[in-house]
Parts: structure tokens; C-alpha cells; sequence
């Protein structure tokens, strides 16, 4: 009996341990990288959500205007402050004689001296990014204001960089852009998850993973020798429409209503861009459609002018993320010598 007891204690102890380190361990957080808690008292959310969601839920239009951020209200120790709390990405707004900016203060990294924006991690959950801006007693609407644009900044630039790493998980395929450019004179760096094929001086580059009746990106590249110099964007919409008849799996037909146009540079390279929807024709037996973004580059050195097309179906999904993975694919197009 003493020798069980003698082996016990040592259990015992060791699960007192693991429970109290399991009990003061910071949880997980929860929620969308794009998906935003704002924190701050309550006659001042009353007075200033207009401000809050037009500065933090800008929209782009893919099918649809879609918010590039969703933002939440909760109020300091209100009835559901313990679960939100915990979430991802949180605008804290107050001043120092706050509870829930003593919270953050108390675990920044280095201490926190002046108003203003700042970045704490942690606080609450793990992975979390807490956007703090700092204010005097009695601050008001015109206080809060100028930082606005700032977080917006901030957070877009963060979300972008979130969005291009999760593309890249699988690995940069540089094998394949050494490949391309010595056969086909142009690289991009794709992920290692995307397949390509070619045919008549027309490649395509698709990721389709995990399904495609749920998730399809791909780009195509086509070119013509000599080259055209600047195109309008009916030859631009043309130029595509063949392609897309010719080498995709599904027709596809460009929306001009909502056709957005621009001048780029790529590489150094000026560039001529569109940006719109595509759409089935209306003799298909179902509806589809998608954002796309079509390019128009001039490589004076092969004397070529390059297509590259990126499109997008995604039915029922947020498709911010998505577009910023392709737009990044596109900014790594180069032509070689």
C-alpha cells in the first residue's frame, strides 16, 4: 500500500501540472483573416459605424460588389465579449483608463508610450493581431477618423500577404518556370499544385484542386509575332474570346458592362489590362461565371505581343482571396531573351 501510494504521487503531481498549464494556456483563435471584431464603447460605435464599415469594408465587384473585410461590433464585457474576444483580427479603440485597452497594453512586447496605431499579438488567443488605436480621454468622432484609411492599409496589406503565402504552400514550382522559359521565352512562378499543358502556342496553367465543380483558377498564355503594340480593349476582348474557344474547357463570354480597364507595367514592360466577368453563353444548360483579369504585354526584345488571362470560378465562395493569388501569379510574368 505504501509503495502505490509512493508511485501515485508523482502521478498525481504530474497531472496537477498538465492541468494547471492546460488551464492558463492562451486558446486558439477563431474566425476569417478578412473577418474583423471592433471594440470600443458604445456611444461611440453609435456614432461612428457609418465611418467604421464605409473606411474598413470597402467593395470589389467579382459576380457581385463583395466587402474585402467584414467588420463585427461587440461591446467591452458585453454579453458575448469572452467568445469575441477571441477572434482572429480585433480593432481596439480607447485610451489608457480602459479595461480592454489595459488588457493590451499589459501584453504588448515592449511598452506602449504613445497614442496612436499599434499592433499586439496575443492578447486573448493565439494568432491573433490586435490593431490598437490609442486615444485621449474624451476623443471623439474627428479623433478617430485619420487613422481609419491607416487600419484599412494595414490590414489589406497583411491580408494580401496572408493570401499569397497560403498559395504558395505547396511550393514555388521553379522547375517549371526555368522550363517555360527556355521553351516558350516567358516564365511565371506558379505553385507546385498547378498542371499545364500546351498546344498551338497556347499555354495553360490550372489548379482545379479540391474539386473543380467547387474551385477552378488558371491562367493561359497565348502570343502573336510580330508584335501589335497598344490594343483597345474590343481587340483585347476579341484576342480572349478566341483563346477561350479554342483551349477551355468551358465557353466563355466577357461581360462589358462591368469591364474595368487600365495601364500596367510588368517587369518593366508596359502593359495594357482588363478586368470584368466572365459569363457562359446563354445556350448552355447552366449558368456560370466568375471574375476574370486579362493582360496585354509587349515584349519589344522577341518582338512579341503576350496574352495572359487569369479567370476564376468559385460559386458560393468569397473570391477576394482568390483574385489576389491571381493577380500576384500575373505580376511574376516575365519574357526572356
Amino acid at each position: 500500500m505504501t509503495a502505490a501510494r509512493t508511485l501515485l504521487r508523482p502521478l498525481l503531481l504530474a497531472m496537477f501540472v498538465l492541468a494547471s498549464a492546460a488551464c492558463d494556456e492562451v486558446p486558439l483563435s477563431y474566425g476569417d483573416a478578412n473577418s474583423i471584431i471592433a471594440v470600443m464603447p458604445a456611444d461611440s460605435w453609435a456614432e461612428l459605424q457609418d465611418d467604421v464599415y464605409g473606411a474598413l469594408e470597402p467593395t470589389i465587384t467579382t459576380v457581385r460588389a463583395e466587402k474585402t473585410f467584414t467588420v463585427t461590433y461587440q461591446e467591452p464585457g458585453g454579453e458575448f465579449w469572452n467568445n469575441l474576444r477571441r477572434f482572429r483580427q480585433m480593432l481596439v479603440v480607447g485610451t489608457r483608463d480602459d479595461f480592454w485597452v489595459q488588457e493590451v497594453l499589459e501584453d504588448a512586447r515592449e511598452p506602449i508610450t504613445e497614442n496612436g496605431m499599434h499592433q499586439v499579438y496575443d492578447v486573448w488567443s493565439r494568432g491573433q493581431t490586435i490593431t490598437l488605436i490609442l486615444l485621449d480621454q474624451g476623443w471623439g468622432r474627428s479623433d478617430l477618423l485619420p487613422f481609419l484609411p491607416e487600419v484599412n492599409a494595414l490590414l489589406d496589406g497583411q491580408f494580401r500577404r496572408y493570401a499569397q503565402n497560403r498559395m504558395y504552400m505547396s511550393g514555388t514550382d521553379s522547375a517549371l518556370a526555368d522550363t517555360l522559359s527556355l521553351r516558350a521565352g516567358f516564365s511565371l512562378m506558379l505553385p507546385s499544385v498547378y498542371r499545364w499543358q500546351t498546344r498551338d502556342s497556347v499555354y495553360i496553367f490550372r489548379n482545379d484542386n479540391p474539386d473543380p465543380s467547387e474551385l477552378i483558377r488558371q491562367i493561359g498564355v497565348s502570343w502573336v509575332t510580330p508584335a501589335t503594340g497598344t490594343l483597345d480593349r474590343e481587340s483585347v476582348v476579341a484576342w480572349r474570346d478566341e483563346m477561350a474557344e479554342a483551349h477551355y474547357t468551358e465557353p466563355q463570354v466577357v461581360a462589358l458592362e462591368d469591364l474595368t480597364e487600365r495601364v500596367i507595367e510588368v517587369d518593366g514592360m508596359q502593359g495594357y489590362e482588363i478586368q470584368s466577368q466572365w459569363r457562359n453563353p446563354p445556350d448552355r444548360g447552366w449558368p456560370a461565371g466568375g471574375p476574370l483579369i486579362t493582360r496585354v504585354v509587349t515584349c519589344d526584345a522577341q518582338d512579341r505581343t503576350y496574352l495572359v488571362d487569369a479567370w476564376l470560378y468559385a460559386p458560393g465562395k468569397e473570391k477576394y482571396e482568390y483574385m489576389i493569388q491571381l493577380e500576384t501569379l500575373l505580376d511574376t510574368f516575365t519574357c526572356t531573351t
